[in-house]
């Protein structure tokens, strides 16, 4: 018997999630089977535990993208019992069942060691925001940015994928500018390392000018809209955006073709879920090395099973800050 957080959906189409006891017969079938310890709380989990059930298509559904834990039993030769694991993706939480419970059972394919370095809640404080965050700059830094050609912006930057970013980029060398539509995150931003801050305001008019003044050596953006819009309008000459988000709609909206023509910008997307093996092994053992832990856990809030249903509405609603570390045995 363990406890898990179970959406389900009643005659009437409404959905309601609620932590309810569960049996290891009531898992899916796979090949590893895993004593989860922590999850966390993404924008993906808040559509699938809030109203209408966002991407879950079949009931009664366990939702959480990520987790990290032990393993128990596998029918694969590459996991054994005492295995600390990671997993995040792969549309676990989504089509599959996912980290709300404190057992797991999920395809072998799906899961990655715990890299070197890290304990299960600090992969958890990670989780798909900060890997999300490594594989941006990665991209970044393989389209030739470096320290030293100016302020990386970060949109977004209060939520989990920037504040990460923050942190990873400000250790790294590079002069951060935070956007936020919370000022009240001042604070919070320039202690994660940003060196200056960017009123959301600031960025989401849209405007018709083919080009603007050349601000940004580099930009990582969670919102998508018009703000990438006008922020494509104010990239240097040569560099990069790495999307990762449409918190602001899916349309980039004011966009011309002219940065990518006269400038020779580059929009580079990123996509976490079906990351091959070998990059997401790369981008983990990435964040061992270079994420500055001190940092990781001023960001990180504690949170149980039951505190999730009203984190999900808070998070689509942009009201979550930094990372919520979900420990499911609590």
């Amino acid at each position: 018997m363990f406890n898990a957080l179970v959406v389900d959906k009643d005659d009437d189409g409404k959905t309601q999630a609620q932590v309810k006891t569960l049996t290891l017969d009531d898992l899916p079938q796979a090949e590893v089977t895993v004593a989860v310890e922590y999850s966390t709380v993404n924008y993906k989990d808040g559509l699938c535990i809030g109203p209408g059930g966002g991407l879950v298509r079949n009931y009664p559904h366990v939702p959480g993208i990520d987790f990290a834990g032990t393993v128990e039993s596998s029918d694969d030769d590459r996991y054994k019992p005492g295995d600390k694991v990671v997993l995040t993706g792969w549309r676990v939480g989504e089509a599959h069942w996912g980290g709300y419970a404190q057992k797991a059972r999920v395809r072998a394919d799906w899961l990655v060691p715990l890299p070197e370095g890290l304990d299960t809640r600090t992969a958890m404080a990670v989780g798909t925001a900060g890997l999300t965050s490594m594989l941006s700059v990665m991209a970044l830094e393989d389209h030739g940015l470096e320290p030293g050609h100016g302020p990386v912006l970060v949109t977004g930057a209060a939520g989990g994928v920037g504040s990460v970013a923050v942190a990873l980029l400000a250790a790294l060398g590079h002069e951060v500018a935070a956007v936020t539509g919370r000022p009240e995150q001042e604070g919070y931003l320039r202690d994660l390392g940003a060196s200056q801050i960017v009123a959301r305001d600031e960025l989401t008019e849209v405007t018709r000018k083919p080009l603007e003044q050349e601000l940004w050596a580099g930009c990582i953006d969670a919102v998508a809209g018009p703000m990438l819009g006008r922020v494509l309008k104010q990239m240097k000459y040569g560099t990069s955006v790495a999307a990762v988000g449409l918190a602001g709609g899916a349309a980039i909206e004011g966009a011309l073709i002219t940065p990518f023509i006269l400038r020779g910008v580059n929009l580079l997307g990123i996509d976490s879920v079906m990351q091959p093996y070998a990059n997401r092994l790369r981008a983990w053992e990435r964040i061992a090395r270079d994420l500055p832990m001190d940092k990781l856990e001023a960001m990180s809030q504690p949170a149980t099973l039951s505190d999730l249903p009203k984190l999900g509405a808070d998070i689509l609603k942009g009201q979550v800050k930094g990372r919520m570390v979900v420990d499911v045995n609590a």
